[in-house]
């Protein structure tokens, strides 16, 4: 009874519907679904106790190659993005199709999209999600320290100049803003980080 009067008293101290500060969920319902993008409405209860439905947005999952040469440069593609109107640099990576390995996903996005082929086993580099206050949206990152060059790239829908991009001009092109979503920048940053 004591825990239950504390607990009692704190929400209404603090103004929070449980002990933690935790969202409380109740069901989603879909209102758009494909097989990019979901888009949901959710019965949630925010720590304050109020309770509403909130959008949130389902991405599917992304998985993201960082490959670097013996010379500290990333492969990575410069290219135009609509949504933004943006032009600047990203790493190579795609959606994680049915049944694939994230890993796996990420060289061969990473052929598709440079025609070089990373060599060797990858090491998981690092997991997130982006925006996580309305968007589900995983990311998977795998490094590789060597690639080889295979042709051409076969994917015409993601085109743009293939670079080597020396890892001493991140934190200009960050500033420039030419580092292109945190797919590029979590990846490189966290990279840099923990060298």
């Amino acid at each position: 009874m004591d825990s239950i009067l504390a607990g009692e008293a704190r929400r209404r101290l603090f103004g929070v519907a449980n002990d933690n500060g935790a969202w409380r969920t109740f069901g989603e319902r879909v209102v758009y679904d494909n097989e990019w993008v979901r888009v949901g409405l959710v019965d949630v209860e925010a720590p304050n106790g109020e309770r509403w439905d909130y959008h949130v947005v389902h991405l599917a999952r992304i998985a993201i190659a960082l490959i670097v040469n013996d010379h500290e440069e990333a492969l990575m593609l410069w290219r135009h993005r609509f949504a933004t109107n943006q032009w600047g640099y990203e790493l190579l990576g795609g959606l994680v199709e049915q049944g694939e390995h994230p890993a796996a996903t990420a060289a061969r996005e990473a052929v598709e999209e440079s025609g070089w082929r990373p060599v060797g086993e990858p090491t998981h580099l690092v997991s997130f999600e982006p925006l996580p206050g309305q968007i589900t949206a995983p990311v998977d990152v795998y490094l590789w320290r060597s690639a080889e060059h295979i042709g051409s790239p076969t994917d015409r829908e993601e085109t743009g100049t293939v670079q080597w991009v020396p890892l001493d001009r991140v934190n200009d092109l960050v500033q420039r803003q030419e580092l292109l979503g945190s797919g590029t920048l979590v990846p490189l940053l966290y990279y840099l980080n923990s060298r």
